[in-house]
C-alpha cells in the first residue's frame, strides 16, 4: 500500500479495454465481416470444384463483388447487434 489515498491500480485495463468501446465494436464487426465474406468464397469455390449442377451465373469478379457485399452486410449486422447481445449477457 502506498498510502497516497489512491485505490488499487488495475494495470491491465484502461479506457480502451471497455468491452463496448467503439473501437472494440468496430474491430469485432470488421472481423465478422471478413469471416462472412471468406465463408461465401469458400462455399463458391467448393461448388466450382465439385462441379455442381452447372456453372455459376457470375465470374470471379462477380464472386468477389458478392463476397464484398456479404462482408459489409455481416459486419454491419455484427456492429448493430453486438451491444444488444452484450446487454442481455449472451456473448
Amino acid at each position: 500500500m502506498s498510502g497516497d489515498g489512491a485505490g488499487p491500480v488495475d494495470a491491465g485495463r484502461g479506457p480502451s479495454a471497455d468491452p463496448l468501446s467503439e473501437r472494440v465494436r468496430a474491430k469485432s464487426a470488421a472481423l465478422w465481416g471478413a469471416v462472412g465474406g471468406f465463408a461465401f468464397l469458400v462455399l463458391a469455390q467448393g461448388y466450382l470444384l465439385i462441379g455442381g449442377v452447372g456453372d455459376l451465373p457470375v465470374g470471379y469478379a462477380g464472386l468477389f463483388a458478392i463476397a464484398g457485399a456479404i462482408a459489409v452486410a455481416s459486419g454491419g449486422l455484427a456492429y448493430v447487434t453486438e451491444h444488444r447481445l452484450h446487454a442481455k449477457r449472451r456473448t
